[in-house]
């Protein structure tokens, strides 16, 4: 248990960027470096929120444009508008779920307290981790490295407690567990882009962009 304690609470006064750096070289204590990944899993969930505001006020632009096209009988510039307003709120919606399953996953590593929660805890959490990366690609292809660099450091985070504390990870329970938590903020993002964005007008001919902008 000794072992594990110093492995565990062992501080270290470098700065941030330089312990991001050493912490995927080397392994060091665990709580640390398990401190980071959420400091840098939190700096997402703000880059995802400001996009999601950008998003908005350009959702909030292109809906008016709707609005002016259909009011001038415009059908042809309507549906155009319609189907770029469907497209952003599809990528809102993207960016909307990942920070949801984000800020589950933060939520989940600040309950660890002790060994076997990193195993039972990480191991879905790099799932998540995983689809939101692949899923963010085409929105913000910045964040692929970042959370990449994220992933790796949880990564060296389970591996080396797997290897203290000598457990055995399941993976089938970690994907159920993952899945889980994605379907759920899968589910809090459509409410809330119901909640928050106007449906397009009515007077738009029918089956044309109407489709992505519940």
């Amino acid at each position: 248990m000794s072992t594990f304690s110093s492995k565990w609470e062992k501080s270290n006064s470098t700065g941030f960027t330089t312990r991001m750096r050493e912490s995927v070289k080397n392994p060091g204590p665990l709580k640390p470096r398990l401190d980071l990944a959420v400091r840098q899993i939190q700096v997402q969930v703000a880059k995802l929120d400001a996009t999601t505001n950008k998003l908005r006020e350009r959702d909030a632009s292109i809906f008016n444009k709707v609005v002016s096209s259909i009011q001038k009988h415009d059908s042809q510039h309507a549906s155009v508008y319609a189907n770029e307003l469907a497209e952003v709120r599809k990528m809102n919606r993207m960016v909307t779920q990942a920070k949801l399953a984000l800020e589950q996953i933060t939520l989940r590593l600040n309950t660890i307290t002790e060994l076997g929660d990193i195993v039972v805890t990480l191991t879905p959490a790099m799932s998540v981790i995983r689809s939101v990366r692949q899923g963010l690609v085409s929105v913000l292809p910045e964040a692929e490295g970042e959370i990449g660099e994220i992933s790796g450091l949880l990564s060296s985070i389970l591996v080396d407690a797997g290897t203290v504390g000598g457990y055995n990870l399941n993976f089938e329970a970690a994907n159920e567990d993952a899945e889980k938590v994605l379907s759920e903020a899968a589910a809090v993002a459509e409410q809330r882009m119901k909640e928050k964005f106007p449906e397009i007008p009515s007077g738009l001919p029918s089956g044309e962009g109407s489709q992505e902008t519940s």
